[in-house]
């Protein structure tokens, strides 16, 4: 297959895309390029969405900072990986949906520049991947990982019979934090868990729903569903509600498990960002829309920073 040929999207003569070509791809062989935007490494904002959750958890159950450390590389590699498998699943079940949407028709699979067997082969060397990295981690660990895999299919059926789609992704997109705890205690995960667990899936509901904006006209007219569409004219007060109630189970979670330390000063500030996030949502703006999403990396990192100094200086 020939590689795809993508405009470059600063020409404002080019349709709305969510691909975008790095410079540096310039130094990699073309025929690479559809598996790079078919694994969306254009846009690392997706994996570290799926990392951030477990990053939560790891400082709370490691054994000390080295193990730490180590377990979060690891988590790393894995939630790289592992999204990338979930974009190629999303793409495979997408693609004749993908082609009726602006932003998506562009993409590898839709556009034909993959072909299914080819994506098929490129996901079975991706779940490999994914694979080693699991293997390096204890055998409940394991077990957490593997009972994931039904959620990463499912997800993007979801879309077709549900409004709430963002809710499945959720619980897809939080798998981190029971994985998180078992990699690093090789425990089950403790009753409070389930509190941060559940609070990841709202926050992951709130910047889905956010998301879903940019597509809201296109879906209306193929028939997709999402959560932006049945909050109506309530999209605002929708997203604010997730994140509110995001920031009480995160806060009732990290509370029963590590009482008070650092991670209070970290959750206070994403709470302050994601506060900036609904007072800008605009569903009439479909750009600020995906700025606001991508700022989830920075409210996630800054709950990170004082769940890790609390373990330092532990």
């Amino acid at each position: 297959m020939s590689p795809a040929r993508i405009k470059d999207p600063r020409d404002s003569r080019t349709q709305h895309t969510d691909i975008s070509l790095p410079d540096w791809w310039r130094l990699l062989p073309a025929a690479a390029h559809p598996y790079l935007l078919i694994a969306r490494f254009d846009r690392p904002i997706g994996w570290w969405l799926l990392l951030l959750p477990g990053w939560w958890v790891i400082p709370l159950a490691a054994a000390d900072p080295a193990a730490m450390v180590r377990l979060m590389a690891l988590f790393w590699i894995g939630a790289v990986t592992m999204r990338a498998a979930g974009c190629v699943v999303n793409d495979l079940w997408d693609r004749r949906l993908d082609r009726q949407v602006e932003r998506t028709a562009a993409r590898p699979l839709a556009a034909g520049t993959v072909s299914v067997m080819q994506a098929l082969v490129f996901l079975a060397l991706l779940c490999l991947v994914g694979l080693a990295v699991l293997l390096q981690l204890p055998v409940t660990a394991v077990i957490a990982g593997v009972a994931a895999l039904p959620l990463v299919v499912l997800y993007p059926l979801a879309k077709r019979v549900t409004w709430w789609p963002q809710a499945v992704l959720g619980l897809t997109f939080s798998w981190g934090v029971p994985l998180g705890w078992t990699a690093a205690s090789a425990a089950i995960p403790p009753a409070g868990l389930i509190l941060v667990y559940a609070g990841s899936v709202a926050w992951v509901f709130g910047y889905d729903t956010i998301y879903a904006v940019q597509d809201m006209a296109d879906d209306r007219e193929v028939g997709v569903k999402s959560s932006a569409l049945g909050l109506g004219r309530h999209l605002r007060a929708g997203v604010a509600a997730a994140y509110l109630l995001a920031v009480a189970l995160l806060a009732a979670g990290l509370w029963v498990l590590a009482g008070p330390g650092f991670w209070v000063a970290g959750l206070a500030a994403m709470t302050a960002h994601l506060g900036w996030q609904v007072r800008n949502l605009d569903a009439d703006d479909p750009a600020m829309a995906l700025r606001l999403f991508k700022s989830n990396r920075d409210a996630g990192l800054l709950l990170t920073a004082g769940l890790v100094l609390d373990r330092l200086v532990a």
